[in-house]
Protein backbone atom coordinates (compact mmCIF):
# COMPACT_ATOMS: atom_id res chain seq x y z
CA UNK A 1 0.00 0.00 0.00
CA UNK A 2 1.58 3.06 -1.02
CA UNK A 3 1.90 5.85 1.70
CA UNK A 4 -0.15 8.95 1.24
CA UNK A 5 2.92 10.95 1.61
CA UNK A 6 5.22 9.13 -0.75
CA UNK A 7 1.67 9.27 -3.16
CA UNK A 8 1.61 13.43 -3.08
CA UNK A 9 5.83 13.53 -3.43
CA UNK A 10 5.14 11.53 -6.53
CA UNK A 11 2.63 13.54 -7.88
CA UNK A 12 4.57 16.83 -7.03
CA UNK A 13 7.48 14.86 -9.25
CA UNK A 14 5.40 14.44 -12.23
CA UNK A 15 3.69 17.99 -12.39
CA UNK A 16 7.49 19.29 -12.34
CA UNK A 17 8.20 16.75 -15.03
CA UNK A 18 5.54 17.66 -17.12
CA UNK A 19 6.32 21.48 -17.07
CA UNK A 20 9.86 21.41 -17.49
CA UNK A 21 8.35 19.21 -20.55
CA UNK A 22 5.81 21.44 -21.43
CA UNK A 23 8.48 24.63 -21.71
CA UNK A 24 10.73 22.34 -23.94
CA UNK A 25 7.49 21.97 -26.15
CA UNK A 26 6.72 25.63 -25.86
CA UNK A 27 10.57 26.53 -27.45
CA UNK A 28 10.32 23.53 -30.31
CA UNK A 29 7.14 25.03 -31.39
CA UNK A 30 7.48 28.96 -31.17
CA UNK A 31 11.48 29.08 -31.94
CA UNK A 32 11.29 26.65 -35.02
CA UNK A 33 8.01 25.01 -35.93
CA UNK A 34 5.68 27.59 -36.45
CA UNK A 35 8.06 30.54 -37.49
CA UNK A 36 8.66 28.15 -41.03
CA UNK A 37 5.27 27.12 -41.25
CA UNK A 38 6.56 23.21 -40.47
CA UNK A 39 4.69 20.83 -38.31
CA UNK A 40 4.78 17.14 -37.55
CA UNK A 41 1.22 17.33 -37.73
CA UNK A 42 -1.24 17.73 -34.57
CA UNK A 43 -3.18 19.73 -33.08
CA UNK A 44 -0.25 21.94 -33.25
CA UNK A 45 0.05 21.87 -37.30
CA UNK A 46 -4.15 22.93 -36.94
CA UNK A 47 -2.74 25.65 -34.89
CA UNK A 48 -0.44 27.31 -36.88
CA UNK A 49 -2.79 27.18 -39.72
CA UNK A 50 -4.79 29.87 -37.45
CA UNK A 51 -2.41 31.74 -36.15
CA UNK A 52 -1.28 32.55 -39.90
CA UNK A 53 -4.41 33.01 -41.70
CA UNK A 54 -6.99 34.17 -38.56
CA UNK A 55 -4.09 35.43 -35.91
CA UNK A 56 -4.96 34.06 -32.56
CA UNK A 57 -2.00 33.29 -30.88
CA UNK A 58 -1.05 29.24 -31.20
CA UNK A 59 -0.85 28.25 -27.71
CA UNK A 60 -4.48 30.14 -27.44
CA UNK A 61 -5.42 27.62 -30.70
CA UNK A 62 -4.53 24.61 -29.16
CA UNK A 63 -5.99 25.09 -25.94
CA UNK A 64 -9.35 25.86 -27.94
CA UNK A 65 -9.29 22.94 -30.24
CA UNK A 66 -8.38 20.60 -27.40
CA UNK A 67 -10.42 21.14 -24.61
CA UNK A 68 -13.64 19.96 -27.12
CA UNK A 69 -11.62 17.04 -27.60
CA UNK A 70 -10.88 16.41 -24.18
CA UNK A 71 -14.57 16.58 -23.50
CA UNK A 72 -15.32 13.86 -25.86
CA UNK A 73 -12.33 11.60 -24.86
CA UNK A 74 -14.01 11.88 -20.78
CA UNK A 75 -17.56 11.28 -22.31
CA UNK A 76 -16.60 8.35 -24.88
CA UNK A 77 -13.29 6.92 -23.38
CA UNK A 78 -13.56 7.59 -19.76
CA UNK A 79 -10.89 8.47 -17.55
CA UNK A 80 -8.33 7.74 -19.55
CA UNK A 81 -7.54 11.28 -20.14
CA UNK A 82 -7.13 12.90 -16.39
CA UNK A 83 -5.92 15.97 -14.94
CA UNK A 84 -2.42 15.76 -15.67
CA UNK A 85 -3.33 14.94 -19.59
CA UNK A 86 -5.52 18.08 -19.26
CA UNK A 87 -2.31 19.94 -17.37
CA UNK A 88 -0.11 18.82 -19.51
CA UNK A 89 -2.29 20.35 -22.70
CA UNK A 90 -2.66 23.20 -20.73
CA UNK A 91 1.13 24.11 -19.86
CA UNK A 92 2.26 23.51 -23.34
CA UNK A 93 -0.26 25.75 -25.10
CA UNK A 94 0.95 28.03 -22.13
CA UNK A 95 4.57 28.44 -22.62
CA UNK A 96 3.90 28.04 -26.56
CA UNK A 97 2.53 31.66 -26.59
CA UNK A 98 5.17 32.66 -23.43
CA UNK A 99 8.40 31.31 -25.24
CA UNK A 100 7.12 33.68 -28.05
CA UNK A 101 10.57 35.27 -29.78
CA UNK A 102 8.84 38.24 -30.38
CA UNK A 103 7.67 38.68 -26.87
CA UNK A 104 11.21 37.52 -25.77
CA UNK A 105 12.76 40.29 -28.31
CA UNK A 106 10.70 43.16 -26.24
CA UNK A 107 11.06 41.80 -23.40
CA UNK A 108 14.56 40.46 -22.48
CA UNK A 109 17.46 42.94 -24.44
CA UNK A 110 20.13 40.16 -24.09
CA UNK A 111 18.20 37.75 -26.52
CA UNK A 112 17.71 39.79 -29.49
CA UNK A 113 21.35 38.87 -31.03
CA UNK A 114 20.65 35.25 -31.16
CA UNK A 115 16.88 36.63 -32.86
CA UNK A 116 16.18 36.58 -36.43
CA UNK A 117 13.69 39.37 -36.82
CA UNK A 118 12.88 38.42 -40.49
CA UNK A 119 11.27 34.86 -39.05
CA UNK A 120 11.37 35.47 -35.31
CA UNK A 121 13.02 32.40 -34.92
CA UNK A 122 16.44 31.03 -33.40
CA UNK A 123 17.55 30.60 -36.84
CA UNK A 124 16.91 31.22 -40.43
CA UNK A 125 17.55 27.90 -42.22
CA UNK A 126 14.10 26.33 -42.57
CA UNK A 127 16.33 22.14 -42.23
CA UNK A 128 17.88 23.77 -39.16
CA UNK A 129 14.47 24.62 -37.98
CA UNK A 130 12.96 21.57 -38.91
CA UNK A 131 15.39 19.46 -37.31
CA UNK A 132 15.87 21.25 -34.20
CA UNK A 133 12.21 21.71 -33.56
CA UNK A 134 11.45 18.04 -34.22
CA UNK A 135 14.15 17.02 -31.79
CA UNK A 136 12.93 18.94 -29.35
CA UNK A 137 9.33 18.32 -30.17
CA UNK A 138 9.96 14.20 -29.42
CA UNK A 139 12.15 15.57 -26.39
CA UNK A 140 9.26 17.12 -24.50
CA UNK A 141 6.62 14.66 -25.52
CA UNK A 142 8.75 11.92 -24.53
CA UNK A 143 9.47 13.88 -21.44
CA UNK A 144 5.59 15.00 -20.26
CA UNK A 145 4.32 11.18 -21.63
CA UNK A 146 7.13 9.42 -18.71
CA UNK A 147 5.46 11.77 -16.15
CA UNK A 148 1.83 10.26 -17.38
CA UNK A 149 1.05 13.23 -18.86
CA UNK A 150 0.12 13.92 -22.37
CA UNK A 151 -0.61 17.37 -24.63
CA UNK A 152 -3.60 15.66 -25.90
CA UNK A 153 -4.52 16.57 -29.60
CA UNK A 154 -4.58 13.69 -32.30
CA UNK A 155 -4.13 10.98 -29.08
CA UNK A 156 -7.61 11.85 -28.52
CA UNK A 157 -8.91 10.81 -32.07
CA UNK A 158 -6.77 7.84 -32.64
CA UNK A 159 -7.99 6.32 -29.26
CA UNK A 160 -11.31 6.62 -30.27
CA UNK A 161 -10.90 5.35 -33.76
CA UNK A 162 -9.01 2.43 -31.73
CA UNK A 163 -11.95 1.78 -29.82
CA UNK A 164 -15.13 2.19 -32.49
CA UNK A 165 -13.50 1.25 -35.44
CA UNK A 166 -10.95 -1.33 -34.78
CA UNK A 167 -7.92 0.81 -36.69
CA UNK A 168 -4.75 0.00 -35.07
CA UNK A 169 -3.06 2.54 -32.81
CA UNK A 170 -0.16 3.10 -35.11
CA UNK A 171 -2.46 3.23 -38.31
CA UNK A 172 -4.76 5.66 -36.68
CA UNK A 173 -1.86 8.12 -35.96
CA UNK A 174 -1.00 8.11 -39.76
CA UNK A 175 -4.48 8.54 -40.79
CA UNK A 176 -4.53 11.46 -38.70
CA UNK A 177 -0.98 13.22 -39.37
CA UNK A 178 -1.26 12.98 -42.58
CA UNK A 179 -4.62 14.42 -43.19
CA UNK A 180 -3.37 17.72 -41.04
CA UNK A 181 -0.04 17.60 -43.14
CA UNK A 182 -1.12 17.38 -46.35
CA UNK A 183 -3.81 20.12 -45.23
CA UNK A 184 -1.09 22.14 -43.85
CA UNK A 185 0.61 22.44 -47.15
CA UNK A 186 -2.68 22.89 -49.84
CA UNK A 187 -3.79 26.28 -46.65
CA UNK A 188 -0.48 26.98 -47.52
CA UNK A 189 -0.10 26.45 -50.93
CA UNK A 190 3.87 24.94 -50.19
CA UNK A 191 3.64 20.97 -51.05
CA UNK A 192 7.23 21.44 -49.84
CA UNK A 193 5.59 21.78 -46.29
CA UNK A 194 4.13 18.15 -46.60
CA UNK A 195 7.56 16.62 -47.31
CA UNK A 196 8.83 18.67 -44.58
CA UNK A 197 6.26 17.76 -41.93
CA UNK A 198 6.65 13.90 -42.44
CA UNK A 199 10.58 14.24 -41.88
CA UNK A 200 9.09 15.89 -38.90
CA UNK A 201 6.82 13.52 -38.09
CA UNK A 202 9.23 10.84 -38.28
CA UNK A 203 12.40 12.62 -36.20
CA UNK A 204 10.08 13.75 -33.62
CA UNK A 205 8.09 10.05 -33.05
CA UNK A 206 11.60 8.59 -33.04
CA UNK A 207 12.76 11.03 -30.37
CA UNK A 208 9.52 10.80 -28.36
CA UNK A 209 10.05 6.35 -27.57
CA UNK A 210 13.92 7.16 -27.09
CA UNK A 211 13.16 10.32 -24.20
CA UNK A 212 9.52 8.24 -22.92
CA UNK A 213 10.87 4.60 -23.02
CA UNK A 214 14.95 4.39 -23.46
CA UNK A 215 17.03 2.81 -25.70
CA UNK A 216 16.47 -0.61 -25.87
CA UNK A 217 19.12 -2.84 -24.43
CA UNK A 218 18.17 -5.96 -24.74
CA UNK A 219 18.25 -8.95 -27.09
CA UNK A 220 16.78 -12.22 -27.24
CA UNK A 221 18.59 -15.39 -28.67
CA UNK A 222 17.30 -18.36 -30.53
CA UNK A 223 19.61 -21.21 -30.88
CA UNK A 224 19.78 -24.46 -32.22
CA UNK A 225 22.44 -26.65 -31.54
CA UNK A 226 23.12 -30.45 -30.86
CA UNK A 227 25.19 -29.27 -28.15
CA UNK A 228 22.51 -27.30 -26.59
CA UNK A 229 23.67 -29.04 -23.13
CA UNK A 230 26.68 -27.70 -22.60
CA UNK A 231 25.68 -24.20 -24.20
CA UNK A 232 22.57 -23.94 -21.74
CA UNK A 233 25.35 -24.83 -18.50
CA UNK A 234 27.81 -22.16 -20.02
CA UNK A 235 25.08 -19.25 -20.43
CA UNK A 236 23.39 -19.95 -17.02
CA UNK A 237 27.10 -20.21 -15.02
CA UNK A 238 29.20 -17.28 -17.36
CA UNK A 239 26.11 -15.17 -18.04
CA UNK A 240 23.86 -15.57 -15.44
CA UNK A 241 21.02 -16.02 -17.36
CA UNK A 242 18.07 -18.16 -17.24
CA UNK A 243 16.77 -20.18 -20.54
CA UNK A 244 13.57 -21.31 -22.06
CA UNK A 245 13.85 -24.58 -23.98
CA UNK A 246 11.01 -24.57 -26.76
CA UNK A 247 10.40 -28.78 -28.30
CA UNK A 248 10.18 -27.95 -32.15
CA UNK A 249 10.47 -29.74 -35.09
CA UNK A 250 12.43 -29.69 -38.22
CA UNK A 251 10.23 -28.05 -41.38
CA UNK A 252 11.85 -30.18 -43.62
CA UNK A 253 13.51 -33.08 -41.80
CA UNK A 254 10.75 -33.88 -39.38
CA UNK A 255 13.66 -34.13 -36.97
CA UNK A 256 12.25 -33.30 -33.16
CA UNK A 257 14.90 -30.95 -31.84
CA UNK A 258 15.26 -28.14 -28.54
CA UNK A 259 15.52 -24.51 -29.31
CA UNK A 260 17.55 -22.74 -26.42
CA UNK A 261 15.65 -18.80 -26.24
CA UNK A 262 18.06 -16.63 -24.07
CA UNK A 263 16.98 -12.59 -22.77
CA UNK A 264 20.65 -10.79 -22.42
CA UNK A 265 21.77 -7.42 -21.95
CA UNK A 266 23.29 -5.81 -25.37
CA UNK A 267 26.89 -6.01 -23.98
CA UNK A 268 26.33 -9.69 -23.42
CA UNK A 269 25.64 -10.61 -26.93
CA UNK A 270 29.96 -10.83 -27.74
CA UNK A 271 30.15 -13.28 -24.54
CA UNK A 272 27.09 -15.06 -26.31
CA UNK A 273 28.34 -15.45 -29.22
CA UNK A 274 31.87 -16.75 -27.88
CA UNK A 275 30.33 -19.44 -26.47
CA UNK A 276 27.82 -20.52 -28.92
CA UNK A 277 30.95 -20.84 -31.85
CA UNK A 278 33.60 -22.53 -29.55
CA UNK A 279 30.77 -25.27 -28.31
CA UNK A 280 29.17 -25.35 -31.34
CA UNK A 281 30.69 -23.75 -35.17
CA UNK A 282 27.25 -25.14 -36.79
CA UNK A 283 25.24 -23.99 -34.53
CA UNK A 284 22.27 -21.86 -35.87
CA UNK A 285 21.42 -18.82 -34.09
CA UNK A 286 18.92 -15.98 -34.17
CA UNK A 287 19.71 -12.70 -32.30
CA UNK A 288 16.28 -10.12 -32.35
CA UNK A 289 15.93 -6.84 -30.79
CA UNK A 290 13.37 -7.02 -27.51
CA UNK A 291 11.28 -3.87 -26.52
CA UNK A 292 10.51 -4.68 -23.08
CA UNK A 293 11.54 -7.42 -20.79
CA UNK A 294 9.51 -7.78 -17.20
CA UNK A 295 11.34 -9.63 -14.59
CA UNK A 296 14.60 -10.77 -12.21
CA UNK A 297 17.49 -8.72 -14.01
CA UNK A 298 15.50 -6.14 -16.69
CA UNK A 299 14.27 -2.88 -16.34
CA UNK A 300 11.01 -2.60 -17.89
CA UNK A 301 10.74 0.65 -20.48
CA UNK A 302 7.12 0.79 -19.84
CA UNK A 303 5.58 3.14 -18.78
CA UNK A 304 2.47 3.12 -16.39
CA UNK A 305 0.07 5.95 -17.89
CA UNK A 306 -2.76 5.16 -14.71
CA UNK A 307 -4.00 8.07 -14.11
CA UNK A 308 -3.65 9.48 -10.30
Amino acid sequence: MISKKRKLLENIRDFIGIIVGSIIFGIAYSWFLIPFKVSPGGVGGIAQVIYYFVGIPAGISMMIINIPLFILAWIFLGKQFGFKSFFGMFMGSIFIDLLNPELLYKQFTFLREFINTQYWAFTDNILLASIAGSVLLGVSLGIIFRFKGSTGGTDIPVAMLKQYSGISIGSGYWVIETLIIFSIGVAFRDLNLIIWGYLNLFITTQIVDITAEGLPYVKGAYIISKFEDVIKDRVINELDRGITIFHSEGGYSGEKQNVLFIVINRRQVTSLRRIVKEEDPKAFMILVDVNDVMGDGFKTRTIDFQQS
